[in-house]
């Protein structure tokens, strides 16, 4: 496949997968209305005749094919008023209809051979559009969609034409004709077009490229909108625009237009090269088209405002801004030039600072993308298990449009899924009776939120359910020997940890969404990757709450440089809540002789980073040292640390990939960064690092 196949896939995919989370929203939306909305109808027709003719472009039949039969529906439902009679079984069949779109994509992305197993599915929804024909009896076989691919109106007086001409070799010129066609009826009347049969007919194609493609109006007013939308349409050369003397449109099929016609249409194109500048060839592509757009309705102004990047050059766009972050400490941190005064040097530090400060944000910020995405698609999850389980339940979502890096939110999707799978499985109640004699609405609630805090993204997934039975799960964890100390010793918090152990399920029996022993270890290990905490919090009788604490960022932080003997460790900023000097009688000692600090009326354990790590060092003392008061989640404790070096933007570089068999995540390392003067840092895992230091003691 060349780049040009490459990118255009690449575009498919990524405009179809974008087209098919719209629909499910839509459907959800509607289904909860019990009613499609003339906006939905609209906005489901215009997503499945663009995927059907980007699919028909892009020669995968079998999704081209299920598109126009749900196309043909819709049109039908749109022109008749019939989205009055819907019933359930209609919703079942476009989400499954949507589902084997989703799934056929994932075979294109995996390259792996399309199904055409797609009979029953349009069978089904042929069924249902002659239901609905058959209920608007009333109403002529005229408004049958089969008459989608011609153009949508009798002969007549057409006083308007545009002549298009497409890019030279761009190919499939009669489906890229199509495409327009559905896009302009959409937006104003087309009377006629020719060549027709352009959606099936291939040779069409050659017409087009030698005469150009033809659509003829009867309004100025279309022929404005449309010109407006030819301008603003990839892949399109030049177009020609010229008003008609009381000529007849062609009718619908290849008819040759009358002599007067062709000949006002030939002079034209002979005077291309000096026509005026409306008739004149667009250059530059589609961004240089959309200034020359006109005001007015139909023009889509603003469509090329947004690009979409292939997310291989952020990363590799990442890293330099990085490598830049890192040559500008080292050279303005050289040993050098230490100790000379530099005032014009110094000056110009600054500013590059402030330039590499401004880069690294805008292209942080590039990176950004809202957890809307991921949030929405859990619509469906609630929605398919509330049916299955026959367990009233809703979502209700807080904060979609909180943004996290693009890396971190592809890594969240399966652990939320995950959680909100366990909410309707485990968390809510498994009838309304159930809730109603526990005072509660019949319809379970689960809420997914998110909003930022500091430099994390608190994400937290809330039931109102029956909630944890803390000596239920203590019981079925002493069964499958997964305690590591008496029972008795184990809290309320620690005794909700033990549900995210590998292995660990309360289900008895086996089903579609549970009792494998699979899910809450995923999502520990999930998050865990990407620098997170999960935490669980529950109530008997109230509902449960499971809280993901997610860094926004995972390439640059910002953080604090510590010593510990001849080491150089970095803390990340947004744990420090203070650092602070102590007194020997300061310290307090817990039962197990373990150092305590007490901080804001609340007592934390002391952590010696040179006692952990074996250290060698002469700052013993407390007196001597400094305390760094940190937290993460729900965890918060001190270090105890020789000296602060200062606060340094630093890149998060992992390490090698053999150290990790040796553990070292669990160890409080989260990866490594390189200082100005070339040494490496530590970067440290806060919530990791804690555990470790408790199991010790």
């Amino acid at each position: 496949m060349d780049n040009g196949m490459q990118n255009m896939l690449e575009m498919y995919l990524y405009e179809t997968n974008t087209m098919v989370e719209q629909l499910d929203g839509i459907l959800l939306e509607a289904e909860n209305a019990g009613t499609f909305s003339v906006e939905n109808i609209n906005e489901i027709f215009r997503i499945m005749h663009t995927i059907k003719g980007s699919s028909a472009m892009m020669q995968f039949t079998p999704l081209s094919t299920l598109a126009h039969q749900v196309e043909n529906l819709f049109f039908f439902m749109r022109e008749n008023g019939g989205h009055n009679e819907i019933g359930h079984d209609l919703f079942n069949a476009l989400f499954r209809a949507s589902d084997f779109i989703k799934a056929q994509i994932g075979n294109i992305e995996n390259n792996e051979p399309l199904s055409d197993d797609i009979g029953d599915l349009t069978n089904e929804i042929q069924a249902m559009l002659a239901s609905l024909q058959n209920a608007m009896a009333g109403e002529s076989e005229e408004n049958n969609p089969q008459a989608a691919n011609t153009a949508n109106a009798a002969p007549g007086s057409s006083r308007f034409c545009i002549k298009v001409f497409f890019d030279e070799g761009v190919g499939m010129e009669n489906l890229r004709s199509f495409m327009l066609v559905n896009t302009i009826k959409d937006e104003c009347h087309i009377d006629a077009f020719e060549p027709a049969g352009i959606e099936t007919d291939q040779s069409t194609a050659t017409q087009i490229i030698e005469q150009g493609f033809m659509l003829y109006f009867d309004t100025k007013e279309d022929l404005d909108i449309a010109i407006g939308i030819v301008e603003s349409s990839l892949n399109v050369r030049a177009y020609e625009s010229l008003e008609l003397e009381s000529v007849e449109a062609p009718e619908q099929g290849p008819a040759e237009s009358p002599a007067t016609a062709k000949t006002e249409i030939a002079a034209v194109e002979a005077s291309r090269d000096n026509a005026p500048a409306k008739a004149e060839p667009l250059k530059g592509g589609p961004v240089q088209a959309q200034a020359q757009v006109p005001a007015q309705a139909g023009a889509h102004p603003g469509k090329q405002n947004l690009i979409s990047v292939n997310l291989t050059k952020l990363d590799k766009l990442m890293d330099i801004v990085g490598e830049i972050v890192i040559t500008e400490s080292m050279v303005t941190s050289s040993p050098d030039i230490q100790g000379f005064k530099l005032d014009s040097f110094t000056k110009s530090a600054r500013q590059l600072r402030k330039l590499t400060d401004d880069l690294q944000d805008t292209v942080m910020s590039i990176r950004m993308v809202p957890v809307s995405g991921v949030f929405q698609k859990m619509n469906r999850i609630v929605r398919d298990m509330s049916q299955a389980l026959d367990r009233p339940a809703k979502l209700v979502v807080v904060g979609a449009d909180t943004e996290v890096d693009k890396t971190i939110v592809d890594s969240i999707g399966d652990p939320i899924m995950h959680m909100v799978r366990n909410a309707m499985d485990h968390g809510i109640e498994e009838s309304a009776e159930e809730r109603i004699e526990a005072g509660k609405d019949p319809t379970g609630t689960i809420t997914l939120s998110a909003h930022h805090t500091g430099g994390e993204v608190i994400i937290s997934i809330e039931d109102d359910g029956r909630g944890i039975n803390a000596q239920k799960v203590l019981e079925k964890a002493k069964n499958q020997g997964l305690l590591v100390k008496s029972e008795s010793e184990y809290s309320q918090k620690e005794i909700l940890q033990l549900l995210l152990l590998p292995g660990f399920s309360t289900n008895e029996n086996v089903t579609e969404f549970s009792g494998r022993g699979v899910g809450m270890d995923v999502v520990k290990k999930n998050i865990e990757k990407v620098g997170g905490v999960v935490s669980m919090t529950s109530e008997i009788g109230k509902g449960t709450t499971t809280t993901l604490n997610i860094p926004l960022t995972l390439a640059i932080v910002d953080g604090m440089e510590i010593v510990v003997g001849d080491s150089i460790f970095t803390i990340p900023l947004h744990n420090i809540r203070s650092s602070f000097k102590v007194a020997s009688q300061d310290i307090i000692y817990d039962s197990a002789g373990g150092e305590m600090i007490c901080r804001m009326e609340s007592f934390y354990p002391v952590v010696r980073l040179h006692e952990f790590y074996g250290l060698e060092t002469d700052v013993t003392s407390v007196e001597d040292g400094i305390v760094i008061w940190i937290e993460a989640g729900d965890k918060s404790y001190c270090l105890f640390v020789d000296r602060l070096l200062g606060e340094q933007q630093v890149v998060v570089k992992p390490l090698p990939n053999y150290l990790y068999a040796f553990n070292i995540k669990k160890l409080g390392i989260a990866g490594c960064t390189i200082l100005g003067d070339g040494n490496i840092s530590i970067i440290l895992d806060i919530p990791s690092l804690y555990e470790a230091a408790v199991s010790r003691i």
